[in-house]
C-alpha cells in the first residue's frame, strides 16, 4: 500500500494487456544526485572559483528540474506553463556563468565563432535550458527511450568536459540503473525524471563550458519537436502511434517515432534501438567537432 502512495501506477501501454507499473521513480534520481553535489560542496570538489561552487550550482538546478516534472506528475500542467518553468532554474546559471566569465561565444559549425556578448548571459542561457529540458521531455512514451539516450549525451559531455566530470559520475551511475529497470518495462521514471535529467544535460554544459557539445547531441531531440510543434500549430494534429498488441505502427508522420513507425511494424525496443543510434550518431558527431575546432 505504502509503494503505491510513493509512487503511483501507471499502463504500459505498448505492453500486451498494458500491465500498471510504478511511475515516477524519477524522484531517485533527484535525491540522490542532490545528496551526491551537496557532499562534494562541502569537500570543494571541485574548488570553488570566484566564491562560486559549480557543484552546488548543478544541485540547484536538477532540484529544480525534478520538481517541476513533480508537479507535472500531479496536476499535468498545460505545455505552456512547462515550456517556460526551466527559465527559472536559469538564475543560478546566469550567476555562475557571469561570476567565472564563462566565454560568451559558441563555435558554430560552418557558421565559425559567434560571440553573443552579454546577450549569452541573459538570452542564449536561459533559452539553452528551455529548449534541451522541454526537447528532452518531449521524446518519451517507449521503455527506455527517456532515459537510454540523455545518459548518452551525459557520457558524451563528460569525455570532454575533464576534472568538470566529476559532478556527474554518481549521477550517471543511479541514471543508468534507472535506465536498466526503465529498459526492461519495470519502471517509469515521469516527468520528474525527464525534467530533471534534461535541465542536467543543459546546465552541465554551461558549467562545464562546451555549449556546442551540447547543441550537436541533441539534434534529434529538437528535430523530434520540431515535428510535433509544426503539426500542432498548423494542422492541429498530434501524434500518434498504434499498438497491435505486439508491433507499433503509425499512418502518419508527427513525431521522430511515427516517422520510424511510419509504413513499418516495429517492436518498442527497436524502435528506442533506432532511436539511440541516432542520438549515439549526433553525440559522436559533436565529439568530432569539437576535437577538430580545438
Amino acid at each position: 500500500m505504502k509503494e503505491s502512495i510513493l509512487f503511483p501506477k501507471a499502463p504500459d501501454l505498448h505492453k500486451p494487456n498494458k500491465p500498471l507499473v510504478p511511475n515516477g521513480l524519477g524522484v531517485i534520481y533527484v535525491l540522490a544526485s542532490a545528496t551526491y553535489l551537496f557532499l562534494l560542496y562541502f569537500f570543494n570538489i571541485p574548488p570553488p572559483s570566484n566564491n562560486v561552487s559549480a557543484a552546488l550550482t548543478l544541485a540547484v538546478c536538477i532540484l529544480f528540474g525534478g520538481f517541476m516534472g513533480l508537479l507535472d506528475d500531479w496536476m499535468n500542467l498545460p505545455w505552456r506553463f512547462k515550456a517556460f518553468f526551466p527559465l527559472i532554474a536559469a538564475i543560478p546559471l546566469i550567476s555562475l556563468a557571469t561570476r567565472l566569465g564563462l566565454r560568451t561565444y559558441m563555435t558554430v559549425p560552418f557558421f565559425g565563432i559567434i560571440d553573443f556578448d552579454v546577450y549569452y548571459y541573459f538570452l542564449i542561457i536561459p533559452l539553452m535550458l528551455t529548449i534541451t529540458t522541454n526537447t528532452v521531455n518531449q521524446l518519451g512514451g517507449l521503455n527506455g527511450l527517456e532515459t537510454i539516450c540523455p545518459a548518452i549525451v551525459i557520457i558524451g559531455l563528460m569525455i570532454v568536459s575533464g576534472q568538470k566530470a566529476v559532478l556527474l559520475y554518481f549521477p550517471l551511475f543511479v541514471w543508468l540503473v534507472l535506465a536498466f529497470f526503465n529498459f526492461r518495462g519495470k519502471i517509469f521514471v515521469g516527468n520528474t525524471g525527464s525534467f530533471a535529467i534534461g535541465i542536467t544535460l543543459a546546465s552541465f554544459a554551461i558549467i562545464s563550458d562546451f555549449k556546442t557539445v551540447l547543441v550537436i547531441s541533441i539534434l534529434p531531440y529538437v528535430f523530434n519537436s520540431l515535428l510535433i510543434l509544426l503539426n500542432y500549430f498548423f494542422f492541429r494534429t498530434k501524434a500518434a502511434v498504434s499498438f497491435d498488441g505486439k508491433k507499433l505502427h503509425s499512418d502518419h508522420r508527427r513525431s521522430l517515432i511515427t516517422l520510424i513507425t511510419h509504413g513499418r511494424y516495429l517492436t518498442e525496443r527497436q524502435v528506442v534501438l533506432i532511436i539511440s543510434l541516432l542520438v549515439a550518431a549526433s553525440t559522436a558527431t559533436a565529439l568530432i567537432v569539437h576535437w577538430f575546432l580545438l
